[in-house]
């Protein structure tokens, strides 16, 4: 509930930086701001500048007139002025399309906000398993090494046999009895 009556605050506070911070620095500290004292109904039938000085003021183009914005009700009713006459904290912004601007930065805000979470969490889970990955690779290149070992051990086995083969130091399998010869 509290936070239903802050948002025509926030609201008001948020248009009034941007319409301010568009006329720069140095004009917003030679003016002087406006008296508390007067009702926004005094500047009825006047400009919409001089109306909306009074940050609690809503202008009317309709029928020209200033009003207390209605801080009850987040936006103005179309009974007081409809949205797209109504001016509130800068005249060249109509409500209904600083509405449409404030949803599309708050938008923006949560999706680029979404999109980082979603990416770190990405990172993360993908960091976790690069360890798996990594691991399962060099089990793959250990077991490569070691087939080849195996693959050369069997060749050198092989070359070994037939030189002893060749030079008869090799007994032949074929014939177990063969006789033996003690010189």
């Amino acid at each position: 509930m509290a936070a239903l009556r802050l948002w025509p605050l926030w609201l008001q506070g948020l248009a009034l930086v941007w319409g301010r911070a568009e006329m720069g620095l140095a004009h917003l500290t030679a003016t002087a701001p406006p008296a508390p004292a007067q009702a926004c109904s005094e500047f009825s039938q006047r400009s919409c500048e001089e109306c909306l000085k009074n940050v609690s003021c809503l202008w009317c183009y309709t029928n020209n007139t200033c009003i207390d914005y209605p801080v009850r009700s987040i936006l103005p009713p179309s009974s007081l002025c409809s949205l797209s006459n109504a001016r509130w904290g800068v005249c060249w912004v109509n409500f209904e399309a600083l509405i449409i601007a404030i949803a599309v930065v708050a938008g923006l805000i949560l999706v680029s906000i979404a999109v980082c979470c979603c990416y770190c969490c990405y990172c993360r889970r993908r960091s976790r398993s690069r360890p798996d990955e990594e691991e399962e690779r060099l089990a793959r290149k250990r077991e490569e090494r070691r087939l080849q070992s195996l693959q050369r051990k069997h060749e050198r086995k092989l070359k070994h046999d037939e030189i002893r083969k060749k030079y008869g130091l090799l007994q032949d399998s074929d014939n177990p009895y063969s006789r033996f010869e003690n010189e």
